[in-house]
């Protein structure tokens, strides 16, 4: 099995396709489209389209788990669901005609402890043969703010490196458990200093404060202006800028770069190699509707004007 990726909180997701959007006013639907989405499922779609063997771990409850498990199957995404009580969520993406976006994420499913429990459990027999451990998204209600540390505690055991996506309090109590990389945008970054970032070399500091902290790789998205990795015990800095491109959409480009990122770890691959394929995969994430994969070659002709420098 290739790498084991945890969806805590999934949702499916609607889009409403809309002319455009009217405070106060009838909005009329021109289309709707759901698919399976939340960040985990996302990673784990976009690591198969990388040609990995992801094995997806995630809680189910309702009608809409039922719909859920159905787009999976046949998506033919290798899942594990864990049956829940409370139904999982429905996020609403709506699209104006100019392509403007406005997105509504419920709170989701409350957990019960049992629930947990077997998550917990699941997680310890799928880990004796994963390659890696993806953690990436909100975490559900009922579960405590340290539920990520206490995971990324099992995979320590197991001698599996875990990559974390996550932000706010579940982020700070993840980071004494020194994930082997942590991915937040440059908004969770700040949010974590407690400082303000107005300039690249405030980033890099940032970024190293967290490295610090975990002892491991910190990657930080920064969407159009690509990437930067650092990790202060080996003294590497790298940034990479993208390609321009014009955005087609921009939900699921940070879950790309996490896939791409972990098939590379995978592969045992450079940190130059995560980073160039990173910034690639979430670029041309953008030129998708949501919920969209791009072929393979656009992915390596992006692959190819990625720059990367040493900071």
């Amino acid at each position: 099995m290739g790498a084991l990726v945890l969806a805590l909180n999934p949702s499916i997701d609607a889009e409403w396709r809309v002319t455009e959007a009217r405070w106060e006013e009838k909005n009329i639907i021109q289309s709707e489209r759901r698919w399976a989405g939340g960040k985990g499922v996302n990673v784990a779609r976009w690591l198969r389209h990388l040609r990995g063997e992801p094995r997806l771990l995630l809680p189910l409850g309702g009608i809409t788990g039922w719909e859920m498990a159905a787009h999976l199957q046949r998506e033919r995404l290798p899942a594990k669901s864990i049956a829940l009580r409370e139904a999982t969520r429905v996020n609403v993406i709506i699209t104006t005609a100019e392509g403007r976006q406005l997105r509504f994420n419920p709170r989701g499913p409350k957990l019960t402890g049992a629930e947990w429990g077997e998550i917990l459990r699941e997680t310890r027999q799928l880990l004796k043969r994963a390659s890696c451990l993806v953690l990436s998204g909100s975490l559900p209600r009922g579960v405590k703010a340290g539920a990520y540390a206490e995971l990324i505690c099992l995979a320590h055991r197991a001698g599996v490196k875990t990559i974390l996506d996550c932000d706010g309090e579940a982020l700070a109590t993840a980071i004494p458990a020194r994930p082997f990389l942590v991915k937040p945008n440059e908004h969770e970054l700040a949010e974590w200093y407690g400082k303000t970032i107005s300039s690249p070399a405030g980033l890099v500091t940032a970024a190293l404060a967290l490295s610090a902290k975990t002892k491991g790789w910190v990657l930080v998205s920064l969407g159009r202006r690509g990437a930067l990795l650092v990790n202060r015990k080996l003294k590497v800095k790298l940034s990479a800028r993208p390609h321009r491109v014009n955005p087609v959409n921009t939900v699921g480009a940070g879950d790309a770069l996490v896939a791409a990122v972990a098939r590379q770890v995978e592969l045992g691959n450079s940190p130059e190699d995560w980073l160039r394929w990173g910034v690639a995969t979430g670029t041309a994430a953008t030129q998708c509707a949501a919920g969209k994969l791009p072929s393979a070659s656009l992915i390596r002709r992006l692959l190819k004007k990625v720059k990367i420098a040493s900071n």
